[in-house]
């Protein structure tokens, strides 16, 4: 009998390389969201890879930056615990000609781990000359591995499963094989809603916006499901935008929200959302365990 290998590997690297594009083409299902705004993961969150050999968990975590509030005292907190319940290390970046002093930083704090090590250079689909990167990484003599990757299209991301897979031992299936999150459906759904905040508002707001789920329900008839969720903003002046002339902005992020929890649920979704001013809610401890981040 085939020996069943299972193990955690933890991803990190600055904000907004494609650690959780790269989870999700791994997964196979979009779990964790996406945008190219900085800091969009605030939680520690767990993917989960099974086929009939090994059960990989993936540790997405948020990129490595300075805090500024108690949200992002939590967004620090949950990068340490991640650190501490790895074993194969993913280190990310998607520079095209060298090395910034951010990923520098990332690197100086994971040399000396002694776990098995890769290094990921995403975006090679996009950025044919940053082979100066993956030299660069290779010559400090830290990782196990350089990959040039594409998180997006695939590009040698078998490999990357691969050295994972070398690299953890025989051990225990710890989630369903069916299990692909270990985030309450309530957490994904609004996830997703606020990355469609990211993707739709200014530059200025998506740091200081929450959703809040209130309610998910099944009718009656069992063809449609109803979300309740509210978007929480921090200014007057960002809830005007948030909404938008006649209510447009919000029916866009609305639209394609559901969408997405459409296919995350497999049927109709009926979404209602609100905006609501929370001033200096990511200094509140109340509210940040009722958004899904844990006290620190």
């Amino acid at each position: 009998m085939a020996t069943f290998k299972s193990g955690f590997a933890t991803v990190v690297g600055r904000p907004n390389v494609g650690k959780s594009t790269l989870i999700n083409y791994m997964v196979g299902e979009k779990i964790l969201i996406m945008s190219d705004k900085p800091q969009t993961t605030r939680n520690k969150i767990k993917a989960v890879v099974t086929d009939e050999e090994s059960q990989i968990v993936f540790i997405d975590t948020p990129g490595i930056h300075k805090a500024k509030n108690k949200l992002g005292n939590f967004m620090a907190s949950e990068i340490n615990e991640a650190m501490g319940e790895m074993d194969v290390l993913i280190f990310m970046t998607d520079e095209k000609n060298k090395l910034g002093p951010g990923d520098k930083y990332i690197i100086e704090q994971i040399q000396d781990f002694k776990m098995p090590k890769i290094a990921l250079v995403n975006k090679s689909d996009i950025y044919k000359d940053n082979l100066s990167v993956e030299a660069e990484i290779t010559e400090m003599d830290i990782f196990d591995k350089v990959l040039r990757i594409s998180a997006t299209g695939g590009m040698n991301v078998q490999e990357v499963v691969a050295f994972i897979k070398n690299n953890i031992e025989e051990g225990p299936q710890y989630f369903p094989e069916d299990y692909i999150t270990d985030r309450p459906e309530w957490f994904v759904i609004s996830e997703l809603i606020r990355e469609k905040a990211l993707q739709f508002l200014q530059d200025e707001i998506p740091h200081g916006v929450g959703v809040l789920i209130e309610k998910i329900e099944q009718r009656e008839n069992k063809d449609m499901m109803d979300v309740f969720a509210v978007i929480m903003c921090e200014k007057k002046s960002h809830k005007g935008m948030i909404i938008g002339k006649e209510g447009s902005k919000l029916r866009e992020i609305g639209e394609s929200a559901r969408m997405d929890i459409e296919r995350l649920l497999g049927t109709k979704v009926y979404l209602k959302l609100w905006v609501k001013i929370s001033k200096n809610w990511r200094d509140d401890e109340r509210i940040l365990r009722e958004l899904g981040y844990k006290s620190w």
